[in-house]
């Protein structure tokens, strides 16, 4: 049985037991890792997923992280007064062995695009604060930190309540902002 595989943006062929370079992941060597993009199981029943495969995943065992061969690029320019200009780059890699190609029951892991839709939105009746302008994903968080993790509570601060957050520099237009999205 073999599994199409997408990890760091490029597909991989893989079976168990193969040893695979992969664009560098956070791991630890001896760690078991789960990939849960699977685009194809083949086998005696191929499965094409429609783009994935649902509840298939391929586990592998992480072996060491290395450094890639050096790639490097050199830039000469013509006739006189020229320039030369020589830069070198090495790839960080990942080095994993496939131990084992699940057909269904993988164990799911929370989906990457709702942690983008919702950053920081652990509890519930929270906001996605990025709506208020000038708010990003770690001003998000650090309002999150402090308690604030909805519309209503950032209307509801005062003056004074402005001041005591030292976490982030709240501004007087985000308690105008949340005033309006609280509404609905």
């Amino acid at each position: 049985m073999f599994a199409v595989l997408k990890t760091g943006g490029k597909q991989y062929k893989v079976q168990a037991g193969d040893i695979l370079r992969v664009e560098k992941l956070a791991a630890d060597a001896g760690d078991t890792i789960q990939f849960d993009e699977i685009l194809m199981l083949g086998g005696d029943a191929p499965v094409v997923g429609a783009p994935l495969v649902d509840g298939a995943a391929v586990k592998a065992e992480v072996i060491d992280q290395i450094k890639g061969e050096k790639l490097i690029n050199f830039v000469k320019r013509r006739r006189k007064h020229s320039s030369k200009r020589t830069k070198g780059h090495r790839q960080k890699l990942t080095l994993v062995r496939i131990t084992e190609i699940l057909a269904s029951g993988a164990t799911k892991a929370a989906p990457k695009a709702a942690a983008k839709a919702a950053p920081a939105a652990d509890a519930a009746g929270s906001d996605d604060l990025t709506q208020l302008t000038g708010v990003g994903p770690a001003a998000a968080k650090k309002l999150n930190e402090a308690g604030l993790t909805s519309f209503a509570q950032i209307a509801a601060l005062s003056e004074d309540g402005i001041a005591a957050i030292e976490a982030v520099k709240v501004k007087p237009e985000w308690v105008e902002q949340a005033k309006e999205l609280a509404k609905g």
